[in-house]
């Protein structure tokens, strides 16, 4: 399953160099995921009602082309690979032009809510992969 977001790059997320500064691009992947877990039905309190939560333990992006103020982007999320206790999502992110100006694949671990510790990623979500 995919799910596509659609930004406006805003004056604030504009660096002195006259671009997206590279720390939004984190803000745009973590907003796509959030858009990528709502379209399954896999909202942060869902996961809390079955006493798990997900942490992020590592992205890894690569800046293809600068973005600039007023550029539309879509933010495009999908899942990549699924392991016992963690999953990566891929993330792929294309300006108005449909130029890939950014990608990442991101992993999460799956942990109790309560004592912290990893726990399976759920059928809940495994079935995504």
């Amino acid at each position: 399953m995919e799910a596509s977001l659609e930004i406006v790059v805003r004056s604030t997320e504009i660096d002195v160099n006259g671009h997206v500064n590279n720390a939004k691009y984190l803000e745009y992947l973590e907003w796509g995921r959030e858009e990528w877990y709502e379209k399954a039905n896999l909202d942060y309190q869902i996961f809390l009602s079955m006493g798990i939560q997900t942490v992020t333990v590592n992205i890894n992006v690569n800046y293809r082309k600068e973005c600039l103020q007023n550029d539309c982007l879509t933010i495009k999320t999908y899942p990549e690979k699924l392991g016992r206790t963690s999953f990566i999502l891929k993330q792929e992110i294309y300006n108005q032009h449909n130029q890939l100006v950014a990608d990442a694949l991101v992993t999460s671990v799956t942990m109790d809510s309560r004592d912290r510790t990893s726990r399976p990623v759920p059928p809940e979500l495994a079935r995504f992969f």
